[in-house]
């Protein structure tokens, strides 16, 4: 029910609405399209499988939720608390995501695309095998993040921190990594293809088997960076040429 421009409505006995108390509420496959979420307290409730698609959870309170497979698309959770929620397989593309808090957030196999992470806190948290094509992660912190085999092609990266990151595998086809700080992050087997490293800081970095190929390291800091030969070696002609 719509009542003037507040969203109101009832599902599973429970009030869905702006500032609602929902604290372990079992909402497992409702539909909460287009709902007005905004600063709700849904801290520990069940809401796996849920359709949240188009709706409003700027400020919202998901510490320790279950959105497992979950419909977020085009949902807004600007400046929403993540900590530790479970968004495993869960459907974020066109996500606002602005500056969440969403430290030791369980994002396996999440579809990212096109979403909006700019200024988040993704610290510690997994995204193993998501799917972030040309997401925007301006100025994220991903320090210690888990990255393996993660879809990042023609994300933007500029100023993001990702100290220390497990990156293996993962995909940064055409990704802009302007100012970026890899300190000792591991990039093993990642195909950077086309990156712009700009000044970004790869001190330390692991660089094994990384397929560099036309990836634009202008004023990049590798020193101590462990790059093997094959990283950055092009034999497609006779002469030896180095392609950075």
């Amino acid at each position: 029910m719509q009542t003037g421009h507040t969203w109101v409505v009832e599902v599973n006995g429970y009030k869905i609405e702006r500032d609602a108390e929902l604290h372990g509420a079992n909402l497992t496959g409702a539909d909460l399209s287009g709902a007005e979420l905004i600063c709700a307290k849904l801290t520990e409730a069940n809401l796996s499988g849920a359709n949240l698609s188009g709706a409003n959870l700027s400020g919202a309170n998901l510490w320790g939720t279950n959105l497992t497979n979950a419909n977020l698309t085009n949902a807004n959770l600007w400046g929403a608390w993540l900590w530790g929620t479970n968004l495993w397989g869960a459907d974020l593309w066109g996500a606002n995501l602005f500056q969440v808090t969403g430290e030791w957030t369980y994002l396996y196999s999440a579809n990212l695309t096109n979403a909006d992470l700019s200024g988040a806190n993704l610290k510690k948290a997994i995204l193993a095998s998501a799917n972030l094509t040309n997401a925007n992660l301006t100025n994220a912190k991903l320090e210690k993040a888990n990255l393996t085999k993660v879809n990042l092609s023609g994300a933007n990266l500029s100023g993001a921190n990702l100290i220390q990151a497990e990156a293996y595998n993962v995909n940064l086809t055409g990704a802009n990594l302007t100012g970026a700080d890899l300190w000792d992050a591991n990039l093993s087997g990642a195909n950077l293809t086309n990156a712009n490293f700009k000044k970004a800081n790869l001190t330390g970095a692991y660089l094994l088997l990384t397929n560099l190929q036309d990836a634009d390291l202008t004023g990049a800091n590798l020193t101590n960076a462990k790059i093997d030969k094959p990283s950055l070696y092009d034999d497609t002609d006779d002469d030896d040429r180095w392609v950075v």
